[in-house]
């Protein structure tokens, strides 16, 4: 067994060892953006894995930002599809974010998606940092997309679900081009917006998007 793929499964061996089998990695894609939801996903590999190695179709599994659309796209199929990997993907929409503020409703969406797995895992392994609110035991591991596999196939699973929700917005608002910049506050988007104004799926407490305070002077 490599190195490396020990080391991926630095904290799922940890926790196995001590009979938790059922180790659900946990992330969420979507907090930066100025428009469209935050999507969280919750992913179980399994066990085994970790001595027989990942599959074949997952060689190369890492943070969805540091993989290209096609191999997101490959492994999300995968992942997906593959019937051994439990998982759970949920979103919270742009006007609940404007409601309760983009950090609770990232943590309501984490929750949200391991909700959908059933039963509810034991124990949980978190990207950044610890989730006061989340409903299972927790341990929180900093770039942890890119240290521990459960916490990498929740990354895709986030992000190709929310890339796809953001071309489908882009067929509904094409002057936004959500195709391209999926929301986040790119010059292009900046620039459609001073000419458009807002759209339904802008998340309107975020600036540029926020009413500015009126001066007192």
């Amino acid at each position: 067994m490599s190195a490396k793929l020990a080391d991926r499964f630095e904290f799922e061996r940890v926790l196995w060892q001590q009979n938790v089998r059922r180790v659900a990695g946990v992330d969420e894609a979507g907090r930066g953006p100025l428009a469209g939801p935050v999507v969280a996903a919750a992913a179980i590999l399994p066990v085994r894995w970790a001595e027989s190695g990942l599959p074949a179709e997952l060689m190369g599994l890492n943070d969805s930002k540091q993989l290209t659309e096609a191999q997101r796209e490959k492994f999300f199929t995968f992942i997906t599809g593959c019937g051994e990997i439990e998982f759970g993907i949920a979103e919270i929409n742009a006007a609940v974010i404007d409601k309760i503020n983009i950090l609770q409703a990232t943590h309501r969406a984490m929750n949200d998606a391991l909700a959908k797995l059933n039963p509810l895992p034991p124990h949980a392994l978190v990207d950044g940092r610890p989730v006061k609110t989340l409903r299972v035991p927790q341990t929180a591991i900093v770039k942890g997309d890119a240290r521990s596999y459960s916490i990498a196939a929740a990354s895709v699973l986030a992000k190709v679900t929310r890339d796809r929700l953001m071309l489908g917005f882009h067929a509904q608002f094409p002057e936004y081009s959500f195709n391209e910049h999926k929301g986040y506050g790119t010059a292009k988007h900046l620039t459609a917006i001073e000419k458009h104004g807002a759209c339904p799926i802008h998340r309107k407490t975020f600036a540029p998007l926020k009413p500015k305070e009126p001066k007192l002077f």
